[in-house]
């Protein structure tokens, strides 16, 4: 699921601080209540946010697989009647009311991952605008330890270990200038991800209440 874009020339963060933007628009707009996740465009922020990845390179192919796998399952249950699921959290009541919500196959696992995914993301963003000193392979490490390592299992976790391992990271400059357009400095660039970060933060924090009050927040992978 991707948007058609009129011109290529910004960078995938600018185009999920869009996303972002309309997302909490459609929010706090008086027709819904407080529990609300637009459907749609939560799932195009995952889509930039597996093209943000991408420039990491084949060590974030596992992370970016599973971001992939989960954003179709969710698309799967919306496209079957975009009125009703166009709230996840419609998605996570319906689930949990089948008893079907902790299924492997589920959306509200889906959901769950997704959510963990994008932490990871604002994890390691944090990072880099904190330090662009830092090396890019020890952010990487450090923003997974906290954010998808305690929930993955030992197979999960051995899996993220061997890649990591393999030291295909680019360094964090290099990084740098795969995420900026040709035309802007790294001053946008970090203003960019600042925003970014502001903006999905508080989205996280409201989307792991919806996840506790349905008792999603402590699943873990094999």
């Amino acid at each position: 699921m991707k948007r058609k874009r009129e011109t290529e020339k910004g960078s995938e963060i600018k185009y999920a601080i869009e996303e972002l933007s309309l997302l909490i628009q459609l929010k706090t707009s008086d027709n819904h209540d407080a529990a609300y996740i637009p459907t749609r465009p939560f799932l195009y922020v995952c889509n930039l946010v597996i093209q943000v990845l991408d420039k990491i390179g084949p060590t974030m192919a596992v992370l970016r697989q599973d971001i992939n796998q989960n954003v179709k399952r969710i698309e799967m249950q919306c496209d079957s009647d975009s009125s009703l699921y166009s709230n996840l959290v419609d998605i996570l009541k319906k689930e949990a009311d089948d008893g079907n919500a902790r299924k492997g196959t589920s959306c509200s696992k889906a959901f769950v991952w997704l959510t963990r995914s994008l932490d990871f993301t604002v994890a390691l963003l944090q990072r880099i605008v904190k330090d662009p000193g830092q090396e890019m392979e020890e952010a990487v490490k450090e923003s997974y330890n906290i954010t998808l390592k305690p929930w993955h299992g030992w197979i999960s976790s051995a899996a993220y270990r061997v890649i990591v391992a393999l030291k295909l990271i680019p360094d964090t400059k290099t990084f740098i200038d795969l995420l900026k357009p040709k035309d802007e400095n790294n001053d946008t660039l970090t203003e960019d991800m600042e925003t970014f970060i502001s903006l999905l933060v508080p989205v996280l924090e409201e989307i792991y209440s919806i996840l506790t009050l349905y008792r999603l927040d402590k699943l873990k992978s094999t």
